[in-house]
């Protein structure tokens, strides 16, 4: 992570944030901690420490420079759930937060479960969004007996499948009980869009043929239906014709402009014309074009009152 940080000057320069910024009309930020995630590298007294640390300090940036950052979203300590729900009452109602921002493992343990539905009903009562972000790095192998992922696999196909197996946990396991929670997910839905007709198949061959019962899911809708509930982000660093695969799935009020700068070759430069450029190229009208730079993310996050 030093290694990360060293990189990608941009996540500590304000300087050069505000200088790259520029280069693009009307471009303001939400702000979300860069990884790791406070419960992968902390115990759960430190992880507390740190995420109110955090909190404190986006809360500080929003207030000095409301001009360039409209909002923030709540870093959590993951792995004790009482103080996580402590610190998003205390981020959303004392701060101003926006949302809160969860990762696709809960050091290790599967985004539905049990202890953490407290933090999801807080958030479907509050009608304010969970931001799914991926999670991985290269020391996980992608074969027995290698000793780190090679190829940048881990991020480049890790981190769409970690989000999108996430996203089927809450899928069948969250949404049934919170209909209403609203759930943002990185890189345009992961795996999803694309693969929508194949997860129809596959239910529907497993339930018919295999005598699958989706795991006790408690459905009223047909499988891929739960899906369609998420939010979607546009940070898949451009690719018009993927964005239009993830928005005709999603539909026009669910994608919202992302980024995932600074994490570019050029201090999120790049990150901000690929992508602009890319939904700029979109086959769709010129409202639903306007949604996705800023009317879906006002709706989404509440940023007009």
């Amino acid at each position: 992570y030093a290694k990360y940080v060293a990189a990608n000057p941009g996540l500590t320069d304000l300087e050069l944030r505000f200088r790259v910024m520029d280069r693009f009309d009307g471009v303001v930020q939400i702000l979300t901690i860069a990884g790791p995630n406070v419960e992968s590298i902390a115990g759960p007294r430190d992880a507390a420490e740190l995420a109110r640390v955090a909190n404190d300090e986006l809360a500080a940036l929003v207030d000095r420079y409301p001009d360039r950052f409209v909002g923030a979203v709540a870093c959590l300590p993951m792995n004790d759930i009482d103080a996580a729900l402590r610190e998003a009452e205390r981020a959303l109602d004392r701060l101003g937060f926006v949302g809160v921002e969860i990762f696709t493992d809960i050091a290790g343990k599967p985004v539905d479960a049990p202890e953490l539905m407290p933090l999801y009903a807080m958030m479907e009562e509050r009608g304010l969004p969970v931001l799914l972000h991926p999670r991985g790095t290269s020391s996980t192998p992608d074969y027995p007996g290698e000793e780190r992922s090679r190829y940048l696999a881990f991020t480049n196909f890790g981190w769409p499948h970690a989000t999108s197996v996430a996203m089927s946990r809450i899928a069948f396991g969250v949404f049934p009980r919170h209909p209403r929670l609203r759930v943002l997910t990185h890189h345009a839905g992961g795996m999803i869009p694309f693969f929508h007709k194949r997860i129809e198949l596959s239910w529907d061959f497993n339930r018919a043929r295999m005598g699958y019962d989706g795991d006790g899911a408690p459905l009223d809708e047909p499988p891929v239906s739960y899906y369609r509930r998420f939010y979607a982000d546009t940070a898949i660093q451009g690719n018009p014709r993927a964005l239009e695969c993830a928005h005709e799935f999603f539909g026009p009020g669910r994608m919202v402009f992302a980024t995932d700068a600074p994490y570019d070759d050029l201090m999120g430069e790049r990150l901000y014309r690929e992508p602009i450029a890319a939904v700029e190229a979109m086959d769709i009208s010129a409202e639903e074009r306007a949604r996705i730079f800023s009317g879906n993310a006002r709706e989404l996050f509440r940023l007009d009152g």
